[in-house]
Order: C-alpha cells, then sequence, then structure tokens
C-alpha cells in the first residue's frame, strides 16, 4: 500500500522509517542463512570469501565441497538416518495429530482445553528440559541408542504442530456433511476418507509439513538419545564444527537450505489452495 497523496510530513517520514526498520530486519535475519550459499563453493579450504570470489573470478568457485560431500559415506549414512527418522516420525505425528485433533473438534469433549494443552505442551517446553526427560525415561525401557526411540521423540514434537493445523482447518468444517454422510449410509471409515479428509487436507499437510522440518532440524534430543549408528545430519554438522573445520559442512546446509526453502514454498502453495477453498480473496 503507497502513500497517500494527503499525507503530511511527518506521516511521510514515518512511512520511509518504517520501511528502513523493516528492511534492516529482514537483512539481519537472512543474511547468516543466504551467506552460506556462496561460500559453500569456494574453491578454497576457507570460511571466509577469498579474493578470487569478491573480483567472481571462476577460478574462485568450485564444487569441491559437494562432491566431497557425495563421496563421503559417512555424510550419506547421515543424510539416509536423517531422512528415515523424519519420515517414520511425520507419519505417526501425522496420524496422532489429525486423530487428536478430530476428537478435539466434538462439541461434546470433556476438558478440550485442558487436553489441548498438555497435547502442544511439547512446544513450549524448553528442548534442553525435554531432552534430559527423554533421555532418563528412554534410558529405563531400553530405547536409548535406537532408532524407535529417536522416531518416537521426534513424534512428540511434531504431533503439536498437526493439532494445531488441522484444529485451524476444522475451524470452519461443516458438521451437517458428516451427519448427511451417515444418513445416506456410509459407515464412519468411509466417511473420513470420502468427506472429512478431503476438507482437512490441507492443514494435515501443512502440519505434516512442520513435522518433517522439525525433525530434519532437530539436534538437542538428537544428542542426548542416538547412538554411533543413528547420527544425523545436525549431530554430524555439530561435530564437525568442535572436531575438523571443513566447509563441506557449508555444502550441506546449502543443501538443507534448499530443502527448507522448497517446503515452506510448498506451504505457502497450500496455504494459498486454502484460502481459495474458503472464499477469502488474497490480499
Amino acid at each position: 500500500m503507497g502513500i497517500p497523496a494527503y499525507a503530511g510530513r511527518l506521516e511521510r517520514t514515518w512511512y520511509y522509517t518504517f520501511r528502513v526498520i523493516c528492511g534492516l530486519i529482514f537483512f539481519f535475519l537472512i543474511t547468516p542463512i543466504v551467506v552460506i550459499v556462496p561460500l559453500s563453493f569456494n574453491a578454497e579450504p576457507y570460511f571466509t570469501f577469498t579474493h578470487e570470489m569478491l573480483t567472481l573470478d571462476p577460478a574462485g568457485y568450485s564444487l569441491r565441497w559437494y562432491q566431497e560431500f557425495l563421496n563421503s559415506d559417512e555424510w550419506l549414512t547421515g543424510i539416509k538416518n536423517t531422512f528415515i527418522i523424519a519420515i517414520a516420525s511425520t507419519f505417526l505425528a501425522t496420524s496422532l495429530g489429525t486423530i487428536a485433533a478430530l476428537g478435539l473438534s466434538k462439541p461434546y469433549m470433556p476438558y478440550k482445553n485442558a487436553i489441548m494443552a498438555l497435547l502442544i505442551s511439547p512446544m513450549v517446553v524448553p528442548l534442553i528440559i525435554s531432552a534430559a526427560g527423554m533421555y532418563f525415561f528412554y534410558s529405563s525401557i531400553g530405547l536409548t541408542s535406537t532408532f524407535p526411540g529417536i522416531i518416537l521423540a521426534h513424534t512428540a514434537l511434531g504431533t503439536p504442530f498437526v493439532i494445531i493445523t488441522v484444529t485451524a482447518t476444522l475451524v470452519g468444517f461443516d458438521q451437517t456433511l458428516v451427519r448427511a454422510s451417515a444418513n445416506l449410509g456410509a459407515d464412519p471409515t468411509t466417511t473420513f476418507f470420502k468427506v472429512i479428509m478431503p476438507l482437512i487436507a490441507p492443514g494435515v499437510i501443512s502440519g505434516a509439513l512442520f513435522a518433517f522440518i522439525t525433525s530434519v532440524d532437530e539436534i538437542v534430543i538428537v544428542y542426548f538419545i542416538a547412538g554411533p549408528e543413528q547420527k544425523t545430519v545436525p549431530l554430524k554438522m555439530f561435530s564437525g564444527i568442535r572436531e575438523e573445520i571443513s566447509p563441506t559442512i557449508l555444502a550441506v546446509a546449502s543443501i538443507l537450505v534448499g530443502i527448507s526453502v522448497l517446503l515452506l514454498t510448498t506451504l505457502e502453495m497450500i496455504r494459498r489452495r486454502n484460502e481459495r477453498l474458503r472464499g477469502i480473496v488474497p490480499q
């Protein structure tokens, strides 16, 4: 929205000052993330821009660190572990979160607010506290240093995102459609997959993507629970920064940034589609 023609000097000053402040905030938030992408193409083993890079000399750029990443069994194992854990925990979190949101949407559900607060508590409890609690609990039942232990821990972190997004989708859900389906002879399973699921799909997909991103980025719980066989990419990057300084970390970080941008773009497309289905005109 542009500045109106009748705006006074003070309003014009604030108009441009506000945009400068927003630009500075955007700059400080985005620059640390964006700067790693060109640095990952550095031909030299440095974490700074070389003279050749600053002068745009092609000799200063290389795919060397991406090749090292692809030729490293340790990194590829970390990628495989990360995606196994993320996909399994996302599936569990999406299933459990969707069921919980549907149950909480029922008007006769007792203690709805208390249950909701309990289910989303993993989002507000400091992660280090959750990690310590899970470590002691999983140690007592033999789930530390196992894939099921990490998958269950990441499921606990991802489920609140699914509950919130599906609950938001169910706010405008017409319950008479469920009754109409039952009157036409459909059983609950058919009603769920033929009537409810298509309408709440944007919320389910959004929650699943948030759960997936949470699992891929998570390191604290993995640091507490994982053994040598369950090392993920974030844990490998953390260990690499402490033990060996290699720009391969920048190449891996750039790949993760690309994946995050792709997922966020998908989320935005889903959000716009959901608004179109609800008849909301984008501003």
